[in-house]
């Protein structure tokens, strides 16, 4: 319906072109399902985009537009409101063919294809796999598999990937931390990974040699000292003396760790199409011809040792290291290499998903992809807020590093799947979100999860229930609680639209617990198995093609949908 009325009022537009009113007609015209009943079904702010133009007050120019509008029994009635919105009130007849169109298209319903088969690469969570998935990391991937799924609903074509930060030092300091407890020395670094995975880790190491390779490094850290010289010295000295040995432990560690965040996310029902190394960038060559292609642009200089990409040139507040005066890539020519790779494939956008605390990069990035001759409008990042966990209302306190945090497998086990999907999603990305795992696990109204979930079984519930062959009459869902029903229904298609093209899966999310709430509210006010069959049959009608578009929402969210609860 929102298309034809944009075309009809689009016919309207060219009528007060033809009459000189206005110079020309939009291509676009906004139309709007509205909020309140009283306002009708949809709004239109047309008049007053364009009173300017035509020299008229929106008022006046609404009431042209109407008068130019023709007959149509698909409209009951057309009103001004406020400074000059243009109000439709949609007829019954047109309405309740929701109903129908829902039934009949059943799973596919709210399927569009805006993307028109348009491939886009998604990149997200991307954790450094030297320990479990922690609860930030969880957000990350809710959010992430949730605008896969809606982007694909309207026509997309989505591949998700994982980039493994399986190279650099903080791989080194994973190992060396394994070797330290394989060995049970009491020394350990400051800087090193001290959770009870390390021990779990270590535990499977055989055959290795235990060496004292705190001898001859430097250790001032307990008194002040430099930390960061601490480990590496520590990291050179394992490399050292354990020759061959030392690789073994390193590939034992990222290998337990990518296992385990493999499973965990394929148990929160996240799926990637790719697992990208950085290490096979190294293994390539191709951070190294990337640094050269940029040295060869004349983007590069060297300084103390170092080279220094002029990031400053494409608005960056700072020129960036790529490679150290010890002649080590950083993280930051990888990361170039990797979005050149990136872009190499031929995908129509690029989307990356990155913690907050990734903000200063996106800068950088943008420069790196417009000094190697590609487009950085082809790439969107997206940013994803921390999550606080809270219990019994207070607080839970994590530390990564000290090995002090709550992990996602913990999380899931203790909430569920379902929950700590939903709840993940249900603030804006870039907003802080407070996860009440109280909440979370309450079987109550005030959970949402729950009280959409509970509306799909209570229907589940009704129609087990009912026996019924009567041919429905759906002009008779005419009373207050049906009738909003009907207007939530007529919404969805539009809200999968929106939530898909803006990335905000929580649109979604509220769009279903107010669906739910209506149907709550209908479900305490009307019955549905009474004498009158006719109406029986036609309500039972709408409930069940509430029941579809409870599952089609939820299952776009991974959330599961029951029959009983």
């Amino acid at each position: 319906m929102k298309e034809q009325l944009q075309r009809i009022l689009k016919q309207a537009l060219n009528s007060l072109v033809n009459e000189g009113v206005l110079e020309s007609a939009p291509e676009k015209i906004r139309i709007d399902h509205s909020k309140d009943k009283t306002q009708g079904d949809f709004a239109s702010n047309i008049a007053m985009v364009l009173a300017k133009r035509a020299g008229l007050i929106p008022k006046v120019l609404a009431q042209k537009i109407i008068d130019n509008l023709g007959d149509n029994t698909q409209i009951d009635k057309v009103q001004i409101a406020g400074p000059g919105f243009i109000n439709f009130f949609i007829s019954q007849g047109e309405n309740i063919q929701i109903i129908d169109r829902i039934i009949n298209q059943a799973e596919h319903y709210g399927k569009a294809d805006v993307g028109k088969g348009q491939r886009i690469l998604l990149e997200f969570v991307s954790a450094n796999p030297t320990g479990p998935l922690h609860v930030g990391h969880g957000r990350g991937a809710a959010y992430g598999a949730t605008v896969a799924n809606l982007l694909r609903a309207v026509g997309f074509e989505v591949d998700n990937e994982y980039y493994v930060n399986d190279a650099g030092r903080q791989m080194d300091i994973l190992a060396t931390s394994v070797y330290l407890r394989y060995v049970d020395t009491e020394q350990f670094p400051d800087n090193g990974y001290k959770g009870d995975y390390i021990f779990n880790i270590a535990k499977d190491i055989s055959g290795v040699k235990k060496c004292d390779i705190f001898d001859g490094v430097y250790k001032d850290e307990k008194n002040g000292g430099d930390k960061e010289k601490h480990i590496d010295d520590l990291i050179a000295c394992a490399k050292s003396q354990l020759g061959h040995d030392y690789k073994k432990i390193f590939d034992l560690a990222i290998n337990n760790i990518l296992s385990g965040i493999k499973i965990d996310l394929a148990e929160f029902g996240v799926e990637y199409q790719q697992w990208f190394s950085e290490q096979s960038l190294v293994n390539s060559g191709l951070s190294k011809e990337t640094v050269k292609k940029l040295q060869n642009s004349g983007y590069i200089y060297e300084k103390e040792g170092a080279l220094w990409f002029k990031t400053t040139d494409f608005g960056d507040d700072l020129d960036r290291v790529v490679v150290r005066e010890n002649g080590i890539h950083t993280y930051f020519a990888s990361d170039i290499a990797y979005h050149l790779e990136k872009f190499e494939r031929g995908y129509d956008k690029i989307i990356n998903i990155w913690g907050a605390d990734h903000h200063g990069y996106i800068a950088r990035v943008r420069a790196s992809i417009s000094a190697l001759g590609h487009n950085p409008d082809k790439l969107e990042i997206l940013l994803v807020q921390f999550a606080n966990l809270y219990r019994d209302g207070e607080k839970v306190a994590m530390s990564t590093r000290s090995g002090s945090f709550v992990t996602l497998e913990e999380l899931r086990h203790e909430v569920g799947n379902d929950a700590a999907r939903f709840f993940y999603i249900l603030r804006k990305s870039e907003q802080h979100m407070d996860f009440d795992l109280d909440l979370a696990k309450s079987k109550s109204n005030e959970n949402p999860v729950f009280y959409i979930q509970y509306a799909h079984a209570r229907i589940c519930s009704v129609l087990d229930k009912a026996q019924d062959n009567q041919t429905p009459d759906l002009v008779l869902l005419n009373n207050e609680y049906e009738q909003a029903l009907i207007k939530q229904l007529n919404r969805y298609s539009d809200v999968i639209k929106n939530a898909a093209i803006n990335y905000e899966p929580h649109v979604l999310a509220y769009y279903l617990r107010d669906l739910a709430g209506d149907f709550h509210s209908y479900y305490n006010n009307c019955e549905f198995l009474i004498d009158d069959k006719i109406l029986q049959a036609s309500r039972l009608q709408l409930i069940i093609a509430i029941r579809q578009i409870l599952r089609n929402g939820l299952g776009l969210l991974g959330v599961s949908a029951p029959d009983k609860m």
